[in-house]
């Protein structure tokens, strides 16, 4: 922290503009991230047990579902208690423990959906090599990179941002400790800094998006030159999930923190927030299993299994009593 800091805490004002809206926020945030922790805890539980799917594009996926559970836990639990209290206070080092955690997961996120790019790319160009290029070893490799890379990034910005002076307003016009409401009540945040958070930034939006492009380039360029028209649907199929999740993910995550920022421009950037901390990682279990037939019939035999442990459970209690 900053020799010069006499903010000691924040004051996440975020949907106190709404008053009104409280309970119904909370009602909708709860039910979402219960649907996503489900859907997510599902899409794992299904690829650990079928067998079928130990494969490196859903060991990719089991990857990318758990690093999504665990950034919306960094994010909506305490969004859900500050909308019930009315006390909306946070400490500096709370502050940044957030910040930290929810920018290192969500940079994970990018770099294991370029992992996943290049695993698709790997299986239709080569796919004699496949199983020889994409090894186990690899795939954890990938995913070990991924996570340090993320949260070294995520490291950074919070160093740059909480060696900042915070001796003015402390209220933070958000729900959480968001990168741009934060550093706009520094006293001496400089444009040196602004660029280094934007460069950081910029990596790992711009530097992933840039290897995902490139990868689907060299896909297609394989995919049109395959003789079969049922084999350029299946090549293109296999892909196609993956390929939603990005533009969803990458469209509401650029707008937000690649686009030049004003005070003007909070609430715009809080409600845009709701949807990459709400609804994409809600979006991404449900476009993986509705448009890939393997996890549905995975998906299924889970539940199925689920179906018939309860009343076994139950009826064991039952005789224990």
């Amino acid at each position: 922290m900053g020799n010069h800091t006499t903010v000691s805490s924040f004051l996440l004002w975020g949907f106190s503009s709404f008053p009104d809206l409280q309970g119904p926020l909370f009602a909708m945030i709860f039910f979402s991230h219960m649907t996503i922790l489900a859907a997510n805890v599902s899409i794992m539980v299904a690829i650990k047990l079928s067998h079928n799917l130990h494969t490196p594009m859903y060991f990719f996926l089991c990857a990318l579902s758990f690093s999504e559970t665990c950034a919306t836990m960094a994010i909506i639990p305490r969004m859900l208690a500050d909308l019930l209290s009315d006390s909306k206070t946070i400490s500096l080092p709370e502050c940044a423990m957030q910040m930290f955690f929810f920018f290192g997961l969500a940079a994970n996120n990018c770099f294991i959906m370029a992992a996943m790019s290049y695993d698709r790319y790997t299986a239709i160009h080569n796919p004699l090599h496949y199983p020889i290029l994409m090894t186990h070893k690899v795939c954890f490799q990938f995913i070990t990179a991924s996570w340090m890379l993320g949260f070294l990034v995520s490291l950074c910005i919070i160093i740059i941002v909480f060696n900042l002076s915070f001796c003015d307003s402390n209220i933070i016009e958000h729900f959480f400790c968001d990168i741009s409401p934060v550093v706009c009540l520094a006293c001496d945040y400089t444009f040196h800094q602004k660029m280094a958070i934007f460069v950081l930034s910029a990596f790992v939006l711009v530097g992933s998006f840039v290897f995902i492009m490139m990868s689907y380039v060299f896909i297609v360029s394989t995919v049109v030159k395959m003789p079969s028209a049922q084999g350029r649907y299946k090549a293109f199929s296999t892909c196609s999930s993956h390929l939603t999740v990005v533009c969803i993910h990458y469209g509401f995550s650029g707008f937000v923190y690649l686009r030049p920022k004003d005070r003007d421009s909070f609430r715009e950037d809080m409600l845009m927030a709701v949807t990459y901390t709400v609804l994409t990682p809600l979006l991404n279990p449900i476009v993986y299993s509705l448009r890939n037939k393997e996890m549905q019939m995975a998906l299924r035999k889970v539940l199925g299994k689920t179906d018939r442990l309860i009343p076994q459970m139950v009826n064991k209690r039952k005789l224990n009593t």
